[in-house]
């Protein structure tokens, strides 16, 4: 048995580390909601902890200036931000299973940098440019997506499970849908905010393809607006 005084001391330095990380996670929320309530001329006179009285005068000024939809594009970051592939490669045996999981991985550890010329003409010659689909498409089957869901079937779905429901007559969407989905929800939880922050402050490909306004996304038009400040 170890002693009391021992396991009280672990648990104060635990809880003091908890909370200096939830200082700091938290801290730059705060700042953000101080500075949304802030004149321009406070926040140009430096930090302070005291909010302001201009949070509404704010979001209005937001809402009618037409040169920068902010609105909108938290709407379009909503949508292009909102896995079968993982469990078909995983739970079926097929001749060229291993050279797919093999083109996946490369996919993975290639920059995206490298293959943006390649995709911009691809997805021009197709008509898609300037529109949201080749930012939602290809996150369908993300890579990095499928690899972790692939890594989390081999350890937490024993194949003699889906054998076993094959067996008793489940057909394979079935088996899919009952067994292995609400087996792979922990994992499905975690990428689901992984893709959804990478999607959200992803700036790269969304300025590559999209020339319209309206159907610019937070973070582009946060680009544009620190340009037109520069240039001022």
């Amino acid at each position: 048995m170890k002693p009391k005084h021992k396991i009280n001391v672990r648990s104060v330095i635990a809880h003091i580390v908890l909370i200096l990380l939830s200082f700091l996670c938290l801290f730059f929320f705060v700042i953000l909601i101080i500075n949304a309530t802030r004149s321009h001329a406070q926040l140009q006179k430096g930090f302070s902890f005291i909010p302001g009285g201009h949070f509404l005068d704010n979001l209005k000024s937001v809402a009618n200036d037409g040169s920068f939809p902010m609105f909108r594009g938290i709407v379009n970051s909503l949508i292009i931000s909102g896995s079968l592939t993982a469990y078909g490669l995983y739970a079926y045996d097929f001749k060229l299973k291993k050279v797919a999981f093999t083109f996946i991985m490369a996919i993975l550890v290639m920059p995206t940098q490298v293959t943006a010329m390649g995709f911009l003409r691809l997805i021009t010659k197709m008509g898609m440019y300037d529109s949201w689909a080749p930012l939602i498409i290809p996150s369908i089957a993300s890579p990095a997506v499928f690899y972790f869901m692939y890594s989390y079937l081999q350890s937490s779905l024993p194949l003699s499970l889906v054998e076993a429901a094959r067996i008793d007559g489940s057909n394979e969407f079935r088996t899919f849908n009952h067994i292995v989905l609400p087996i792979m929800k922990p994992a499905i939880a975690v990428q689901a905010i992984f893709t959804f922050v990478g999607s959200w402050n992803n700036y790269f490909t969304p300025a590559l393809i999209i020339q319209s306004k309206n159907k610019m996304t937070v973070p582009i038009l946060i680009a544009t607006l620190r340009g037109a400040d520069y240039m001022n």
